[in-house]
């Protein structure tokens, strides 16, 4: 079947960890999947992937500038090939910012690029304070009490819909 090129940018862990899964989902479908951190994807041979999909979280409204210099660099492999993009952000947790449509991130990443990802895709992701410094528990418990989500700094809160991440990784081992 397909060679799979899954390229992600983490902040904490998490957008990996949902790259992970959509391997093995990808995988009970035949497929190859290679799982590469955005800072080593430079040194890889883009052209013998079929298929290529960018993962990428948020932290403080915005995603990784590598994330940005990747596609830049890359755009005309991404766009000769079936590909996919997906957004990591906690407001995703929320009902009415949960779609590629609606989640203001995405939009905004969207409008900042030239690349025009044949598929999308946001999951909601996780809370961690126990594992953040200082400066980021207090910031994004700011965040949080502001846009009305957890603020116990002795909790993780995971928002991920496996579900979802299942579909959109069936999704992707369909495209063509």
């Amino acid at each position: 079947m397909a060679e799979i090129l899954l390229i992600y940018s983490t902040t904490d862990g998490h957008t990996r960890k949902i790259c992970e899964r959509l391997k093995r989902v990808i995988e009970t479908q035949d497929h190859t999947v290679s799982l590469i951190a955005i800072d080593q994807a430079p040194i890889i041979d883009l052209h013998r992937f079929e298929k290529i999909v960018i993962g990428a979280s948020i932290r403080y409204g915005k995603h990784s500038r590598a994330v940005y210099k990747f596609i830049r660099q890359n755009q005309e492999v991404l766009e000769s090939r079936p590909n996919a993009f997906f957004s990591v952000n906690v407001v995703a947790r929320k009902l009415e910012k949960n779609r590629p449509e609606t989640n203001p991130y995405l939009q905004t990443f969207l409008r900042q690029i030239a690349w025009r990802p044949k598929e999308l895709a946001v999951f909601a992701g996780k809370i961690d304070y126990p594992r953040y410094r200082l400066w980021d528990r207090l910031i994004i418990q700011m965040i949080m009490r502001m846009t009305k989500g957890p603020t116990d700094t002795k909790g993780t809160y995971e928002f991920t819909d496996w579900q979802r991440v299942d579909e959109f990784g069936m999704l992707v081992a369909r495209m063509g």
